[in-house]
């Protein structure tokens, strides 16, 4: 008996990985999710099962070679066939230059490049022998312009957008599709409501992002049919400034 397709997602977090990954889970597929600790997916992984989907945690560090061809390949082979994958790493940090160490930026770097590139390139390998596929490179604000004290974020993000587009343009006529949205704005996360909650106090007039609708537009990029595939897109809320 064939095997439901699998999504996976890299950085399951708690807004917008999870979201995505509920949303895929809603559509029948078997969702595997990442994080450094698998513990912290508990909660998500219940909710998809309640919900009467299928799911499974992984503990993964996505800047690990190693980890990340044992992860792809356990999937292939005892879950099912991949036919979504999501990166989802955030990376976001603010540093002057002159306070910006050498250790933050290669760990920026690390997670929010190298850990994309594994990703891509085991998706690449999964998915090429089958011809079809989906690999969307979550992108920011920070991939098209580096602002005050993002020296780290916006390098790493620029280099993720880079290889999306590479891998685009390679992967497209093999039947790939590869997306780079860019969420250029605040999300409904705790992290915004704690840090900025003059920015926070927006959500009532939807000037911040629902990871709910992140996810939609998520979902709606794998529907696309391949006469008509999207390779960049920008997300924003209506009262964002650009």
């Amino acid at each position: 008996m064939s095997r439901p397709p699998v999504a996976v997602v890299i950085g399951a977090g708690d807004a917008t990985g999870g979201a995505i990954a509920r949303r895929f889970a809603r559509e029948g597929f078997t969702l595997c999710a990442t994080r450094r600790q698998a513990d912290k997916l508990e909660s998500l992984v219940s909710e998809i099962q309640s919900d009467g989907g299928t799911a499974h945690a992984f503990g993964c560090d996505a800047r690990s070679e190693e980890q990340m061809v044992a992860l792809f390949s356990d999937i292939e082979r005892d879950i099912g066939p991949i036919e979504v994958v999501v990166f989802n790493i955030g990376a976001n940090v603010r540093f002057s230059i002159t306070e910006t160490t050498e250790r933050v930026y290669r760990k920026v770097w690390e997670m929010a490049a190298l850990s994309g590139f594994l990703t891509g390139r085991e998706a690449a390998k999964a998915m090429l022998p089958r011809g079809r596929g989906t690999i969307i490179f979550t992108g920011a604000t920070a991939s098209l312009r580096g602002g005050t004290g993002f020296s780290a974020f916006a390098g790493a993000k620029f280099a993720l957008r880079a290889l999306a587009q590479s891998m685009a343009r390679e992967l497209g006529p093999q039947g790939i599709h590869v997306a780079h949205p860019i969420i250029d704005g605040a999300i409904d996360t705790a992290f915004i409501r704690d840090n900025f909650p003059e920015r926070y106090a927006l959500k009532d007039q939807a000037g911040i992002l629902d990871p709910e609708h992140i996810a939609e537009q998520y979902w709606q990029l794998h529907c696309q049919p391949r006469d008509c595939w999207t390779h960049e897109l920008d997300l924003r809320p209506w009262m964002e400034t650009f």
